[in-house]
């Protein structure tokens, strides 16, 4: 397996470690012979992890190729999340006050190093972290009130490991890219009840009010108990042992918090957390398909070094898509160069990546629900009233927001749509799916693949009926007897 380090200034980094490749962030993220390289080991070293900058899109296009990331996008989303920080703090309670016991001070620091600490004394308490969180270097800091607490975990760039410290970290650098095998956390056992997680207020609720008292209702015949739950009940959590997401899901709200605790906890869930990462970010999207030679529309992955060549590539008009965009919010249309270069520029300072792809003219947009690998609805979208897309969420009407929708069954999808939406499904893995398919020019084009599709009454179940609503409970039941 190659074995790939990346940072963000290769120059500054002497491993005494053969077999090893060392090379810089932009270079990964923009030489195509990355992305066509097979069988990788990404070591993610960058300086900085935050949310859309090139720390965060390394290990994301690490997935997207099929590349081992360490640290992985959902190790590096975890760690900015202060709710799971404290679940580690619950769970391993035991080891943090027998480690820092002998401490006289009210304050300390723990700094760790591809899981070692330079004091042998916090050798299993730095690997317990490392292990949780996978990321190579970790400051920890604790505060004793009645007992020791976890302040901050936060990731540490290399400038910010002290001289002192620096001979240390090579040494344990070197031991631990020389290993064969490298630590995954596992997840936890648990129980039964179905919690359903809905937002008040979502602009774009996934399923409309009569779809979650469907659910509801054939739940309780199923035999679940079943609560509707609200963003501000992440510390019940634990008492389900079930959790349907029914509210819009992105990295950065409510709804991956809750699958990641549900994860580690044990609980059945959909939608899983690594489908709600991968799902939400278009470039992770793109760049999975191409990998996968799954035909979309044209697509390129637009950074500030070739923006001015993208053009070449779409052709006007030209859609550009925010990495994290969903129900279209954050989908825009260029139709002159001056548009795209104004569009460009300004969704550049938000991400340091952004997919331009060309546009493709459908009269409806075919949406295939996919749930473990098996399709369960098919429908057809209609583009909104007098729009391009089938949401147009500045129609002055709300009656003109979105377009109209048919239901068919299964069997009349054409083999070569329903083909293109089970393959590209497969890339995410278990769990619900909908794919959104353009036919053109009779050729299928994949669109999206949308980790929470939409389950609303009188829409996607037109056709099946309860048969959809089951189909998911029992998914989740199935999850918990194979417990």
């Amino acid at each position: 397996m190659n074995k790939i380090i990346v940072v963000n200034h290769p120059e500054k980094w002497q491993l005494p470690v053969e077999n090893i490749s060392i090379i810089s962030a932009q270079d990964y993220l923009t030489n195509p012979e990355f992305a066509k390289l097979k069988n990788a080991r990404i070591f993610n070293l960058c300086k900085d992890y935050s949310y859309q900058s090139k720390g965060y899109y390394v290990s994301l296009l690490a997935e997207a190729r099929g590349h081992i990331a360490i640290p992985t996008v959902m190790n590096i989303v975890d760690l900015r999340e202060p709710k799971l920080v404290k679940i580690v703090s619950e769970e391993f309670d035991d080891l943090i006050q027998n480690s820092l016991k002998n401490l006289k001070s009210q304050e300390f620091t723990l700094s760790i190093y591809f899981g070692q600490n330079v004091a042998q004394k916090y050798k299993e308490l730095s690997a317990m972290f490392y292990r949780h969180f996978q990321i190579p270097f970790l400051r920890v800091k604790f505060n004793f009130t009645t007992k020791w607490n976890i302040k901050s975990v936060r990731a540490i760039s290399e400038s910010e490991i002290p001289a002192e410290h620096k001979e240390s970290m090579y040494h344990f650098a070197a031991q631990y890219f020389a290993k064969k095998r490298y630590d995954t956390p596992k997840s936890h056992q648990a129980d039964y009840d179905l919690a359903i997680l809905v937002q008040p207020n979502d602009p774009a609720p996934p399923s409309n009010p009569k779809a979650i008292k469907k659910f509801i209702e054939l739940a309780e015949k199923m035999n679940f108990y079943v609560e509707v739950i609200s963003p501000k009940d992440l510390s019940r959590l634990s008492a389900f042992d079930a959790l349907f997401i029914r509210q819009s899901t992105e990295v950065n709200n409510e709804a991956y918090s809750f699958a990641r605790k549900a994860q580690q906890e044990g609980i059945a869930l959909v939608d899983y957390p690594d489908a709600i990462l991968k799902c939400c970010n278009k470039v992770y999207m793109a760049e999975a398909l191409e990998n996968a030679n799954i035909p979309t529309p044209k697509t390129i992955i637009v950074h500030k070094d070739n923006k001015n060549d993208v053009l070449k590539v779409t052709g006007l008009p030209c859609v550009l898509k925010s990495p994290d965009s969903t129900f279209s919010f954050g989908v825009k249309k260029a139709n002159t160069e001056e548009e795209f270069q104004e569009l460009v520029n300004f969704m550049l300072k938000k991400s340091d990546l952004i997919i331009a792809q060309e546009y493709t003219f459908s009269e409806y947009d075919w949406r295939i629900g996919i749930l473990d690998d098996v399709p369960i609805f098919a429908c057809r979208y209609f583009m909104a009233k007098g729009h391009w897309q089938i949401y147009n969420w500045d129609a002055s009407k709300k009656d003109d927001q979105d377009g109209n929708a048919d239901c068919f069954p299964i069997e009349k999808v054409p083999d070569k749509i329903l083909n293109a939406a089970l393959k590209s499904a497969k890339l995410m893995g278990k769990g619900l799916y909908g794919i959104d398919v353009k036919e053109v020019d009779g050729k299928p084009l994949v669109i999206e693949i949308n980790d929470n599709p939409n389950i609303d009454f009188g829409v996607e179940d037109l056709y099946y009926g309860d048969q959809i609503y089951i189909a998911i409970l029992t998914a989740l039941k199935n999850r918990l007897e194979r417990k």
